[in-house]
């Protein structure tokens, strides 16, 4: 007879995944996967500052399948004690917490459901400065390293709290793959979409990207930026021969320069965009066999209106060619708002060639990011909905759209009525 012998240890360098015997223990750090309502802070480190009882800690993960899985936290209470509850679906637990330094403090079993499960903190009571300082919620029961998905240890917290990223990246028709030279695309972000550090990207292109994002309470911007043939993220670096030239500017619209993603020039307008409505945005590019570069001019208006607003006019060097790799995304560029949804339609994109010939694109491949690719988070779609493209993500739903699928789509709309020689410059 064969036998079966046990799985004796797993172990993933990283420090997230332990097994034995026939099940895992899975450590996951609040660094990546917490957010606070109130004034409790969270760094890579886990929570500290958790003084208020009004605050709220809110713990992220996924399970792929139905389990009875065991809590414990590590945590530790600098001075005093406290008393403090853990709600793990309907689920809740009172605990005293009184260790000075860091140790396993033990919750309870629950069974939970495939999908998001949320944990969420809140302090009861304490006699010292602070509830408590935590910084690993670990849980016990699962039977492999792919049955949960969190941002593990030895990520970038700052990229899997920010979510993931999705993108639609354009079909070009074959006739005209090398003679793109207008790009002209439509979006609307739905009601509550708009969250704070959104930016829903519409015409990406290889030398840089055009859309619009959501800054603060009270601020909106149109950005539009060319990358440097020169890879850097420090724009000080790029040789004079090798920069980003802004010719010209729209009234009111800033220009400088940016990093950190690779560099080059940047511009942006303040504009109040509003959920609910339709914008359009039209891209030129303008190659330049004399000087070896090509101009990227960005206009935008609301749709319905006749007024386009020029944002701005770059020259890139070393560059000689019409539009390429053309491609939409949707991300959030605010960790702290890494727990909400957004989401943005996309229609009636059309490609101009040199000649002033509309094409409609005829469909888009969906992808998307690290973040999404290696399965440190799960809450991303992307497709057709109502006859309109769309990209979604963040705020930990559970209804995924697996990557990579190649969408057919063909605007019935006619193309954009546009006199080339009325745009502002």
């Amino acid at each position: 007879m064969r036998k079966t012998l046990p799985l004796i240890i797993f172990i993933t360098l990283t420090g997230t995944m332990y097994a034995l015997g026939q099940s895992a223990k899975a450590i996951i750090p609040l660094g990546g996967n917490a957010w606070v309502t109130g004034k409790a802070t969270i760094t890579d480190d886990g929570l500290t500052n958790w003084e208020n009882p009004q605050d709220a800690i809110s713990i992220y993960f996924r399970v792929d399948k139905a389990a009875e899985l065991t809590f414990a936290l590590r945590v530790r209470v600098p001075e005093g004690k406290s008393k403090i509850s853990v709600t793990i679906g309907k689920h809740t637990f009172s605990k005293q917490v009184a260790n000075t330094g860091f140790d396993t403090l033990s919750i309870g079993k629950v069974m939970l459901q495939p999908g998001y499960i949320k944990v969420d903190l809140k302090g009861i009571s304490r006699s010292g400065n602070v509830y408590a300082d935590v910084t690993d919620l670990i849980v016990e029961g699962v039977q492999s390293a792919n049955e949960l998905t969190y941002v593990r240890t030895g990520s970038s917290f700052h990229f899997g709290r920010r979510g993931p990223s999705v993108h639609l990246r354009y079909n070009i028709p074959q006739e005209i793959k090398k003679d793109v030279k207008w790009f002209y695309n439509e979006i609307t972000v739905p009601q509550k979409m708009d969250v704070i550090g959104s930016y829903f990207m519409a015409d990406g292109f290889s030398g840089g990207y055009f859309g619009m994002q959501v800054n603060s309470d009270t601020e909106r911007r149109v950005l539009f930026s060319v990358w440097s043939p020169f890879n850097t993220d420090d724009p000080k670096s790029i040789p004079d021969s090798l920069r980003i030239k802004l010719l010209t500017k729209g009234d009111k619209v800033h220009g400088g320069e940016f990093g950190d993603e690779g560099s080059g020039g940047q511009s942006y307008l303040l504009y109040p965009w509003q959920a609910g409505k339709t914008y359009a945005f039209l891209l030129e590019a303008a190659p330049d066999k004399l000087y070896n570069s090509t101009t990227y001019t960005a206009w935008f208006k609301e749709t319905g209106t006749d007024k386009w607003l020029l944002i701005a006019s770059f020259s890139r060097p070393q560059t000689f060619g019409y539009l390429t790799d053309l491609y939409s995304f949707v991300e959030n560029f605010e960790p702290d708002n890494g727990d909400k949804i957004r989401m943005a339609y996309y229609t009636n994109q059309w490609l101009g060639d040199s000649a002033g010939k509309w094409h409609a694109v005829t469909g888009a491949k969906y992808t998307g990011d690290e973040t999404a690719r290696k399965n440190y988070r799960k809450d991303y779609s992307g497709g057709l909905k109502d006859g309109r493209l769309y990209l979604r993500n963040g705020g930990f739903f559970d209804d995924l759209t697996p990557l990579n699928q190649k969408l057919e789509y063909r605007t019935s709309l006619p193309p954009p009525m546009i006199d080339f020689n009325q745009l502002p410059r």
